[in-house]
């Protein structure tokens, strides 16, 4: 059974894409023609690649943010809203401060991540330690919070730039982070998520406050038996979780929009968790996952305009991913319950 469970994530993206697969040929159309459309749209050329990464590269931010909380043993369901906040707070820098390049963008992209770990942990964190408060319930409440903020903000509120369009002013020069492809919105920040997956990585398996913070997740007793202070556990874990999801939502704003918009989403944070799970919350598996769903991102497009499939075709296949992954950990549980062997 152990061997299944480790390679049940890949089983559920091949049915996902062969349910796809089938609804595709169910509706008329060719399903070999709709996956090589969206292969060839998100991998096929140097464009289409710079496209993909551009667009995992926040769900392996807020990847990460929701792994390292997940095997603290906490449910940080709120990293959309933490993302929302590391943005409006790099965007508010990036164009109201003059700074040398180096030194903003630093500023910026440290602002952001502290706004996010901020907002994670001063309220949920703080009410999660000292009365017990549910971490999901109150990190999702953060992040309706953390929306109606934005929105008020740059509709009418002070980040509104002249104009009647909802939106902030547009980045410094000096707060933009460099492009790495002509022609394409990929930026050097690419390279943050592989660092962040190392230093996750380093952190939980490498470190006294990564033991901690593993110990509190697997078994709360012991962790107080081995002199681990709760409260320092939770709130590091979701501040270290929130710092992660800012910082992604900083990373997007100085290296793909150079401003808030009113239509800016939330789906970083929600799709964030997915990649999490799929990867087992592992910080490399994170890359490989949030690269998967970049690939349907990008590919979707293509698939439509080249094979005439409809683009919420992607949506489906999405959420059989979603619904084999969370199914097995349904199983898994059932198993434990009746008392199988696990």
């Amino acid at each position: 059974m152990r061997g299944v469970r480790l390679l049940w994530p890949l089983l559920a993206i091949l049915i996902a894409f062969a349910v796809g697969g089938l609804l595709t040929w169910a509706f008329g159309h060719d399903p070999f023609s709709a996956y090589g459309a969206l292969i060839s749209g998100s991998l096929g050329s140097g464009y289409a690649i710079s496209t993909t990464l551009t667009d995992a590269l926040p769900l392996m931010i807020t990847g990460l943010a929701v792994a390292l909380s997940f095997q603290s043993g906490l449910f940080n369901i709120g990293a959309s809203g933490q993302y929302w906040l590391g943005a409006i707070v790099a965007v508010w820098l990036g164009y109201s401060l003059k700074l040398p390049t180096p030194l903003h963008l630093l500023v910026c992209l440290l602002a952001g991540a502290l706004a996010g770990a901020l907002w994670a942990a001063l309220i949920p964190g703080l009410a999660k330690a000292f009365r017990g408060a549910n971490e999901v319930i109150t990190t999702l409440m953060m992040t309706y919070v953390a929306t109606y903020l934005g929105h008020y903000l740059i509709e009418g509120g002070p980040m509104q730039a002249p104009g009647y369009t909802p939106q902030s002013p547009h980045l410094l020069p000096s707060a933009i982070l460099p492009n790495l492809v002509s022609g394409t919105q990929l930026s050097v920040g690419i390279f943050l998520a592989p660092l962040l997956a190392a230093l996750t990585w380093f952190l939980l398996s490498r470190t006294r406050l990564g033991f901690s913070l593993r110990i509190s997740g697997y078994n709360p007793r012991a962790a107080r038996y081995a002199g681990v202070r709760p409260v320092v556990a939770i709130l590091a874990a979701l501040g270290l979780s929130g710092a992660l999801a800012g910082l992604a939502g900083a990373v997007q704003m100085m290296g793909v929009d150079h401003r808030l918009f009113d239509s800016f989403g939330t789906s970083y944070g929600y799709t964030g968790i997915v990649v999490a799970l799929l990867a087992r919350n592992n910080p490399f598996g994170v890359l490989l996952a949030a690269l998967l769903f970049g690939v349907l991102s990008s590919g979707a497009n293509a698939m439509q305009i080249n094979a005439g499939v409809p683009f919420h075709l992607v949506d489906v296949i999405q959420g059989v991913i979603i619904f084999f992954v969370a199914a097995e950990g349904l199983m898994r549980y059932l198993r434990l319950r009746s008392g199988g062997n696990s």
